[in-house]
């Protein structure tokens, strides 16, 4: 079977247009920020509408002032926007909005196996991701200072 790839920039009319109908859209994860749910290349994920509010753990796929299209979680909702976070970062990311969010996950396909965001194991994964960041973070530091210190 071929592949075609293309930027997300460029099938963003359609995607647009797949989501207004009440559609979904799926599409190959690409970038290593929501590692170890989605892997690069490997994993499919299935985008709807955003609906109304989004709320705590949810995965938007919403567009930077730069133009850059980004897949993260939701970390804390504010009054008035987002604060984000990848699952395989530790930065959070302040001020996104309702109107930048473009889609919201509602599953993938790993391995050929479809999970849903509304399964109860991805769920708990939600909750032990989110809530494991500040360690994981400690973890990241201690693991370069080693690195830096063997390297010597």
């Amino acid at each position: 079977m071929k592949t075609v790839s293309f930027s997300i920039e460029k099938i963003y009319p359609a995607m647009q247009a797949v989501l207004e109908s009440g559609g979904e859209f799926k599409m190959i994860a690409t970038g290593t920020s929501m590692m170890p749910l989605l892997r690069n290349g490997e994993d499919t994920i299935v985008l709807i509408k955003q609906g109304s509010r989004l709320k705590k753990y949810d995965v938007p796929l919403y567009r930077r002032s730069d133009g850059s299209f980004v897949l993260h979680r939701i970390i804390k909702v504010k009054k008035d926007s987002y604060v984000m976070c990848g699952d395989h970062q530790y930065v959070k990311e302040y001020g996104i909005t309702y109107n930048d969010v473009v889609a919201v996950l509602k599953g993938f396909y790993k391995d050929g196996k479809y999970i849903s965001c509304d399964d109860f194991s991805y769920k708990c994964y939600c909750v032990f991701w989110t809530y494991s960041r500040p360690l994981r973070k400690f973890i990241r530091r201690v693991k370069n200072k080693l690195k830096r210190m063997f390297k010597k």
